[in-house]
């Protein structure tokens, strides 16, 4: 009988390897996400690692397709919870920043200005588009409705502005060292 379990484990094992890509669809399909997949797939081969010679698995395909659902929902759940509970902690809102010294709030200052004015020597439209989409979080469709321009347009402005800016502080000897 020992025998038959243990190439019951095997067969186990080989399953896996043959269904390996189904399996990894089916944690995807539930987590959304195929890396967090591979994970799950990856936890399933431990788990049927772990499983003693002497269990009887009747439908072994079937039993590691359990496993994979069992371990991606337990993932998806954990996960939902961790985004509940820790929310408000990674807004970043409470953490200490080493780059608060008067030096950095300087800098950061004159950039801010630099950028200003690469901003200001731009035509209104564009300068709008960009506000719009970089300081008031409009996705460039609402903004083509707000401006009535394509999305193309406001897409080829937004490029040109932030080209503009790019360019302007890659020019700009004093900061470039910083």
């Amino acid at each position: 009988m020992n025998h038959t379990t243990s190439t019951q484990a095997a067969r186990l094992r080989e399953q896996f390897i043959e269904h390996r890509a189904r399996l990894r669809d089916v944690a995807t399909r539930i987590l959304g996400c195929p890396h967090r997949a591979d994970d799950v797939v990856q936890d399933t081969f431990i788990k049927i690692a772990e499983v003693p010679d002497d269990f009887d698995i009747k439908q072994p395909v079937a039993y590691l397709y359990r496993i994979v659902r069992n371990l991606a929902i337990d993932r998806h759940r954990r996960s939902a919870f961790e985004c509940d509970v820790f929310t408000e902690e990674e807004d970043g809102l409470d953490v200490h920043q080493e780059g608060d010294s008067p030096e950095a709030i300087a800098i950061s200052r004159q950039y801010l200005s630099m950028i200003g004015r690469a901003l200001e020597a731009l035509p209104a439209r564009t300068r709008r588009a960009f506000e719009l989409y970089r300081l008031s979080g409009l996705t460039q469709r609402e903004i083509a409705a707000e401006l009535n321009i394509s999305t193309t347009l406001v897409n080829f402005m937004i490029r040109d502005a932030l080209a503009c800016c790019r360019n302007l502080l890659q020019n700009e000897p004093e900061l470039a060292g910083s």
